[in-house]
């Protein structure tokens, strides 16, 4: 039996597709409206995407928490896109004639979900079964493939990213009835209002993060949002200028960035500039590709600036001016070996390592005076093999890395420990100021970084103050030929010397000599 109920378009102050929208909080935590929780709206979403995952489960094609995330992603996706076209619709009433992105019969509203006039569900029309799985692989998803490379479609466009994604992509769902149960869950989620919006991007978050704990492949495309945030309050974008994460897997640094710009009262065309023309990320694989698109869909950016392309494929030698960036945030690729010769040619500094050869783009792509934020395993620091040598020389003499955040194991989920530099182009390293994040707890899935773990490096930094856990290294006292970067921190409470065996012995043979002393002495007063 079909679900009838829909959700309403609620929340007001204008449509999340032609305004910005702000889905968290300065703490960085999702917050409720109280008159949409008292409608039960909210709960309502978050069931269903609960029993989005149930269908899914129940699936023999889905079998990996990033199946779920990449099969939920396209059908949201598609969702997402008929909105858009509702809404434009509607604008383009009152001015110039509207030409839909999608031919009719394409529409989610014409296969997916069609409805009568008065809004229920048009049963004689609804596909089920095979007939369904057959639509959306043989007809659906070529034809939303097409658009790549079709006569006129740009790169910078909604429709180029329409087929960048499914020519990339295929339906993993086998079951007909599993699909048609899916798609009337996904029915109800609306994205017609900021409301809708934010929660929507707030329950998307939690199944990234979920993914992220998933294992060794969902890792590398999570990085937790209180470090970013911690990031971008070190590096402090401003509307104007360029951010890009060339290594983008879930968009995260982007959103975040989005969240950080966007402000209540901000001026049209601040606003069209966000949007347009501030964000950029390239990814390399389809999966985060997707989930990365999706994930800036539903914080607000509408067409977001992402590009599927690797990023280690380009020439140092072919970036240009044109091509470089004010900031960049990124959180590289942590495994080894994962570049071949080709690849490797095209960088200066040649290494099988992928986060020295994305070290050296993001140097060479930042614009003079450009600031940015890198997490890179903490290895990077003192390995003294010729490329990772070498790779710091570069970084000290070409750029002033001012700032080293080390990261304690469990940051991120794979278990590796990393830092963060900071360093801005232009001008060589004087002195670096290093901070050892300690939360005094153990963290991990069940005990996460949280924003109050990063406020003490948050209020340090700008003064760059020293204290139990940050000290200062002038560059004169970094040695000239390693290069080594390694933590020392000479602030640190010195904790008691290890006493030798020998000295212990000694102490308990007295302590035995006084007590039989004493013992002998009772035993005389009996």
């Amino acid at each position: 039996m079909m679900e009838t109920d829909r959700c309403g378009a609620g929340g007001g102050g204008g449509t999340a597709l032609s305004h910005g929208i702000r889905p968290f909080d300065r703490a960085g935590e999702f917050v409720h409206n109280e008159s949409e929780r008292k409608e039960g709206r909210f709960p309502m979403f978050e069931q269903a995407f609960k029993r989005l995952d149930n269908h899914l489960n129940n699936d023999d094609g889905i079998s990996t928490e990033l199946e779920y995330v990449e099969q939920s992603s396209w059908l949201l996706f598609l969702k997402y896109l008929d909105d858009l076209e509702i809404e434009r619709q509607k604008e383009a009433e009152l001015g110039e004639k509207y030409r839909p992105i999608l031919e009719e019969k394409f529409r989610w509203s014409a296969w997916a979900m069609p409805k009568k006039a008065d809004g229920s569900p048009a049963y004689d029309k609804i596909k089920t079964g095979e007939s369904l799985i057959d639509f959306v692989n043989k007809e659906l998803f070529p034809y939303l493939a097409g658009f790549k490379g079709a006569d006129g479609v740009k790169t910078d466009t909604i429709e180029h990213k329409i087929g960048e994604i499914f020519s990339q992509l295929e339906n993993k769902i086998e079951s007909g009835n599993c699909l048609r149960e899916c798609l009337e869950d996904i029915d109800e989620l609306a994205f017609a209002s900021q409301s809708d919006l934010h929660e929507l991007s707030s329950l998307y978050e939690v199944r990234i993060n979920r993914m992220g704990n998933a294992g060794r492949n969902g890792g590398e495309f999570y990085t937790p949002r209180p470090l970013i945030r911690a990031m971008l309050k070190v590096v402090k974008p401003e509307i104007g200028e360029t951010i890009c994460d060339p290594a983008t897997g879930s968009a995260g640094f982007l959103c975040e960035s989005y969240d950080y710009l966007y402000k209540e009262g901000i001026s049209g065309t601040e606003f069209e500039t966000l949007q347009k023309r501030t964000l950029y990320g390239q990814e390399k694989k389809v999966l985060p590709y997707v989930i990365g698109m999706m994930n800036m869909i539903l914080h607000g950016v509408e067409t977001p600036n992402l590009a599927r392309v690797n990023t280690l494929s380009e020439k140092l030698t072919d970036i240009q001016d044109d091509d470089k960036y004010d900031i960049i945030l990124a959180n590289p690729p942590f495994k080894a070996g994962g570049e071949g010769r080709e690849i490797q040619q095209n960088f200066d500094i040649r290494s099988s390592e992928p986060a020295y050869l994305f070290l050296q783009f993001f140097i060479r792509s930042l614009k003079p005076g450009g600031r940015a934020g890198i997490v890179i395993k903490n290895t990077f620091l003192s390995n003294n093999d010729v490329a990772a040598t070498s790779l710091r020389e570069l970084l000290l003499k070409s750029c002033n890395l001012h700032t080293i955040l080390e990261c304690p194991r469990g940051v991120f989920q794979a278990g590796v420990e990393t830092v963060v530099l900071f360093f801005e182009k232009g001008s060589p390293t004087e002195d670096i100021w290093y901070y050892t994040l300690d939360p005094g707890r153990t963290l991990g899935k069940t005990r996460p970084l949280t924003d109050k773990d990063m406020a003490e490096f948050v209020s340090l930094q700008p003064e760059r103050k020293e204290s139990e856990k940050s000290w200062i290294v002038s560059i004169d006292d970094v040695d000239t030929e390693t290069c080594s970067l390694t933590p020392r921190n000479p602030n640190k409470p010195q904790e008691a010397p290890l006493r030798a065996p020998s000295e212990i012995v000694r102490e308990i043979s007295a302590i035995d000599k006084e007590s039989a002393e004493i013992l002998n002495s009772v035993r005389g007063l009996l």
